[in-house]
């Protein structure tokens, strides 16, 4: 690939999606765009890049996006976040909610949806203790396919077996062919929409919980500290940012601070230290 090429696809990347290649990446570039290459019937990513100069085609910017935006994601991936949600999260919010009980979430940069499904599979889970709230779902994604899967809530055997237990495959599930469907419950109380973490976040409006886990790694600093800024201004004195393990605000933001022994959890600057059970 042509250097001017590579920095070209480059910058169409970052400007839409906060993606940052380097050049030790340019193998994943052409593995993932020969496939939209052969799809807009051109030889290759050199033909590909002249098409994109000389055709602003919106179509074709979205392809190329989605192709290269990391769609991966499992059932209640690394658990632990999920435990922390019954035993932390849950404690330290209802308390100051009773009034309306009501908790709305925002599971960012959703992928196909299992996130948020694991989500609801955890508070079904948890019974009486959440009997008569309102939780609101929100997923977003910037890819279009994603959403649409997200949508369907149809997944593969395979995305099955990742982290789904198997009592929550037979209670949450039906076999639709060779694939299984998750209940239409749990698909009625989640909105899933395409939403690109670059764009104004402020039209999503307010959330109490945040869930961003493995996405901020992709950005450069500014961009991460834009996103990070941006929402901390859609969360409330106690509300909750979730990263993934390996993120992290330190030297990124002043927005935020970890949650006392709890990895991967963040609160506002501002607020106090929880006080729980």
């Amino acid at each position: 690939m042509k250097v001017e090429d590579f920095d070209m696809f480059c910058t169409l990347l970052k400007q839409r999606s906060g993606l940052v290649l380097t050049k030790d990446k340019a193998y994943l570039l052409e593995s993932r765009l020969m496939p939209i290459a052969r799809k807009w019937s051109v030889k290759g990513l050199d033909e590909l890049a002249a098409m994109i100069r000389t055709r602003k085609d919106e179509a074709l910017l979205r392809d190329i996006t989605e192709a290269m935006t990391t769609n991966e994601s499992s059932f209640f991936r690394d658990q632990k976040p999920f435990d922390l949600f019954k035993s932390v999260v849950l404690p330290l919010q209802m308390p100051s909610r009773q009034a309306k009980k009501s908790i709305r979430i925002w599971s960012a940069a959703c992928s196909s949806g299992q996130e948020a499904y694991s989500l609801l599979m955890t508070l079904n889970d948890e019974g009486h203790k959440v009997a008569g709230w309102k939780f609101d779902i929100v997923g977003t994604d910037i890819s279009a396919e994603m959403v649409a899967k997200a949508k369907a809530g149809l997944y593969t055997q395979f995305e099955v077996q990742r982290g789904l237990p198997i009592t929550h495959l037979v209670k949450y599930f039906k076999q639709v062919g060779d694939k299984w469907q998750i209940s239409d419950d749990l698909r009625s109380r989640v909105q899933f929409r395409e939403y690109n973490l670059l764009s104004d976040l402020s039209p999503l409006g307010q959330f109490d919980v945040i869930f961003c886990r493995n996405v901020l790694i992709y950005f450069d600093q500014p961009t991460k500290t834009k996103v990070l800024e941006a929402m901390a201004r859609m969360l409330p004195p106690d509300g909750v940012l979730y990263l993934g393990g390996a993120e992290t605000v330190l030297g990124i933001t002043d927005k935020f601070k970890p949650m006392e022994g709890q990895r991967g959890l963040y609160q506002l600057a501002s607020a106090p230290a929880p006080k729980i059970g």
